[in-house]
């Protein structure tokens, strides 16, 4: 049976409303341009802290302009004072030690499962280690992200560490469209691979023709 994560998180936003205190929410973060709508429908609701943990990224040098695009954009929503900023550690080995033997899949595949996992379970466990209420990830904003797989793993990975997943489908009533339109309004650098090398060199080989130049 098909799940309407949207509707699953709307669900859960209108209990909130109704509690006295905002619960506090650990939100992964995968980029700037894919949060920007995530947080400007999300932000209202919770005590949040974005979290930027990935380290499927390369070159170092494209994990830490992403990084400093997610600061230009909280800096520029004008909510500084309201949503909170760390950076997890750049562990660009335990990715491909995740991902070993599965390098030659195409994107959307088994290794990006394993690169979900790494990326959803720190997060869990940094939630965990903070004393926050949720856990969430901007991922599903995307179009090529199969929002079914990240709820389960983050569901799974929040369980684990005895905190709450925020069901969600970000891409849902024009998501992504609105993301686009905040990329545009802010000036945010707009990334044109997921952020692994796998990724990088299939999107490279698909410009190309598939001729490896």
């Amino acid at each position: 049976m098909n799940v309407n994560y949207q509707r699953e998180m709307e669900g859960v936003l209108r209990q909130i409303a109704a509690l006295d205190k905002k619960p506090k929410l650990l939100l992964h973060s995968c980029c700037a341009p894919c949060s920007s709508a995530v947080l400007e429908r999300i932000a209202d609701h919770f005590e949040l802290i974005v979290f930027y943990y990935n380290p499927n990224i390369e070159p170092a040098e494209e994990c830490r302009v992403r990084f400093q695009e997610l600061q230009k954009l909280i800096r520029l929503t004008g909510r500084e004072g309201e949503i909170s900023l760390i950076e997890g550690a750049y562990e660009n080995d335990r990715f491909h030690e995740a991902v070993r033997g599965l390098e030659h899949l195409p994107e959307g595949g088994e290794r990006c499962t394993r690169c979900f996992e790494l990326r959803l379970g720190r997060t869990a466990e940094t939630a965990r280690d903070m004393g926050m209420d949720y856990i969430a990830t901007t991922l599903t904003i995307s179009p090529l992200k199969d929002a079914e797989r990240l709820n389960a793993i983050g569901s799974r990975a929040a369980r684990t560490c005895g905190v709450k997943w925020l069901w969600s489908d970000f891409k849902k009533k024009d998501g992504y469209r609105r993301s686009c339109e905040l990329s545009r309004e802010y000036g945010l650098y707009r990334q044109d691979y997921c952020g692994c090398i796998y990724s990088r060199a299939q999107r490279h080989d698909t410009a190309t023709g598939g001729m490896g130049k």
